[in-house]
């Protein structure tokens, strides 16, 4: 390791200190030196694949499908996999499945040589219509609106992967859920791993919790190579955690201390480990965590954009013993550790909110503690 690099590293270990009160050891990875000021360099950046994404995507047989693309991390998650395979030399196709209810982004998809298909995959035709294809990433699901229309969240969420589940039985097949199929876990014992008892709070987690189990049992029942990956929260600088406080921050407004701590993770690398996954499908199903490394104080994280934005935050509330929290040491084993890192968010993140970067408004509602979003 030059000396350089370890100078980088030591003082970002400090920084960690100061800002979120422990110290983090991360591996020496390629720093970002530029800042994220448009749209097209935000894609560019989240839609990067690594060197180990391109030699998965190439040893990988067969194309791509993604169900539910034209939601908040599908399109990336797209174009990163068609640069992967770009990238490799290989002839794969990538194709993206959604109702494309957000204008523009169907169009976007197929510029960047992404095939589209317009479905509703709650409509039995539509989804039997689709191609078969070797390798499958259901994405499409519902949270926000649950507590007021509870029938369309578990039709989403629990029988609309079973039927995924059972037309794409001789596929691989990479799954999303959620963290949220934990319960709040005390801060001190560093968030939930794959073996710790699920207890979902409210009719979102529970169908994502039956969406689990219902694919599960397909796998079991045909033999389907299956990987959960129970994410939280994936960040773009158009939405998430850290867009969430920063807003906050910069417009002077009060910030809710109950849930005092979060786990996050970039959206490029979320992206990385989907794509990997394929090389992990099992029956059992592999169930797996993803998320960053750290237990993130909201408070620090206030804090800490107050200082970049000569700001001073305002709170209510206190931060609550326990928290939606996961472990993903077993993630990090097999994928490494991410190569985007917090402080770098945080970087990129204050940039955005300081030029008035486009936004989704979409904010998390990561303060929910009783499961009604």
């Amino acid at each position: 390791m030059r000396l350089s690099q370890v100078f980088i590293k030591l003082t970002l270990c400090y920084m960690c200190k100061l800002i979120f009160g422990f110290y983090y050891n991360p591996p020496v990875f390629p720093f970002y030196t530029i800042l994220i000021r448009t749209e097209t360099q935000l894609e560019s950046q989240l839609s990067e694949p690594t060197d180990e994404v391109i030699a998965a995507v190439a040893a990988l047989e067969g194309d791509i499908l993604i169900l539910g693309v034209g939601g908040k991390m599908g399109p990336t998650l797209a174009k990163q996999a068609k640069r992967a395979i770009n990238a490799a030399g290989v002839s794969k196709r990538v194709i993206g499945v959604s109702r494309f209810s957000t204008r523009g982004v169907q169009e976007t998809l197929q510029a960047d040589g992404i095939e589209t298909i317009v479905s509703d995959l709650l409509s039995e035709d539509c989804l039997q219509n689709l191609p078969d294809t070797q390798n499958v990433i259901l994405m499409a699901g519902r949270k926000f609106g649950s507590t007021d229309n509870e029938s369309l969240t578990w039709a989403m969420n629990s029988y609309m992967p079973g039927r995924v589940a059972e037309k794409f039985k001789d596929s691989r097949l990479v799954v999303f859920s959620t963290g949220n199929v934990y319960p709040l876990t005390p801060v001190s014992h560093g968030g939930a791993t794959e073996r710790s008892s699920v207890a979902p709070i409210g009719e979102y987690a529970q169908s994502c919790l039956s969406r689990e189990r219902i694919c599960s049992y397909f796998s079991s029942q045909f033999g389907t190579p299956m990987a959960i990956l129970r994410l939280n929260y994936a960040i773009d600088l158009r939405y998430g955690i850290l867009l969430d406080i920063a807003e906050k921050v910069y417009a002077e407004e009060t910030i809710s201390l109950e849930m005092g701590n979060v786990n996050v993770i970039w959206q490029g690398d979320a992206n990385a480990i989907a794509l990997r996954a394929f090389a992990y499908c099992q029956n059992p199903p592999l169930v797996l965590n993803v998320t960053g490394p750290e237990t993130v104080s909201i408070r620090s994280l206030a804090l800490c954009f107050g200082r970049l934005f000569n700001k001073s935050p305002h709170f209510e509330g206190t931060e609550a013993a326990t928290a939606l929290l996961s472990n993903a040491a077993w993630c990090h084993q097999l994928f490494g550790y991410p190569r985007v890192s917090l402080n770098q968010m945080i970087e990129w993140v204050t940039e955005w909110v300081r030029i008035g970067g486009t936004t989704l408004r979409k904010p998390t509602q990561f303060e929910v503690r009783d499961g009604k979003f």
